[in-house]
C-alpha cells in the first residue's frame, strides 16, 4: 500500500515519535513504507512522514548508482536509540520528501553508533559512517520531531519562509501523493 507523505506544516513530524511494543508485528508496514519510498523516489522514510507517530524508519540506498557502497544499505530500524556521533562534521546537500523541491546543506557528523531492532525484532548495535551515517542521522531526526531546515541559519530559514508556507498549503510539485496540514 502506498501512503501520502505528509508535508511540511503537520504536527506529527514536530513529535517526538512513540516507541513500538516489542514484539508487534511491523512487517507489512514497513514493506509498504519500502513501496512508498519508492514510489517517491527516496531513500529514506521515517514513520511520522505517513502521518504515524510511531519509532520506526527505513533506509534504502541501493538505487544510489553513484555510491558503490550503498549497493546493500537496505535496512528497517525500530525503536533506535542513537548512542554517539563522532567524527568530523561534513557539509552535504539534503533534501526531504515531507519538504519537496528545497534542497540545502546540512553539517553532521562523519560516524554514528545506533542501537535498534530489525523488522524480526532482532536486536542490532552498529557503527555507520559517511552516506549511510548521514541518511541515518535524518530519518533519526524525524522520530526525534526534526527535520533537516532546523539545523540551517535564521537568515536562511527567513529566506524559504513563503517556500514552506507554499508546501505546507499543497501548493508544490511532486510525483508522489501528497497530505498537506493546510491544503484547503
Amino acid at each position: 500500500m502506498i501512503y501520502p507523505i505528509v508535508m511540511y506544516g503537520d504536527p506529527v513530524l514536530r513529535k517526538r515519535a512513540k516507541d513500538i511494543e516489542k514484539g508487534k508485528d511491523i512487517k507489512e508496514l514497513a514493506a509498504d513504507m519500502f513501496e512508498t519510498m519508492h514510489e517517491a523516489h527516496g531513500i529514506g522514510l521515517a514513520a511520522p512522514q505517513i502521518g504515524k507517530g510511531i519509532r520506526l524508519f527505513i533506509v534504502d540506498g541501493t538505487t544510489l548508482e553513484d555510491e558503490p557502497n550503498l549497493k546493500d544499505f537496505k535496512k528497517v530500524f525500530v525503536n533506535p536509540e542513537m548512542v554517539d556521533e563522532f567524527g568530523e562534521p561534513w557539509a552535504f546537500e539534503e533534501g526531504c520528501l515531507s519538504i519537496p523541491n528545497i534542497r540545502e546543506e546540512v553539517e553532521r557528523p562523519e560516524k554514528i553508533k545506533i542501537k535498534y531492532f530489525d523488522e524480526n525484532w532482532n536486536a542490532h548495535e552498529e557503527e555507520f559512517d559517511g552516506m549511510k551515517a548521514r541518511i541515518i542521522q535524518h530519518e533519526y531526526d524525524h522520530i526525534e520531531g526534526k527535520l533537516f531546515i532546523d539545523y540551517l541559519t535564521p537568515l536562511k530559514k527567513q529566506m524559504l519562509k513563503g517556500k514552506l508556507g507554499k508546501i505546507s498549503k499543497g501548493d508544490v510539485d511532486t510525483e508522489y501523493r501528497i497530505l498537506a496540514p493546510l491544503k484547503k
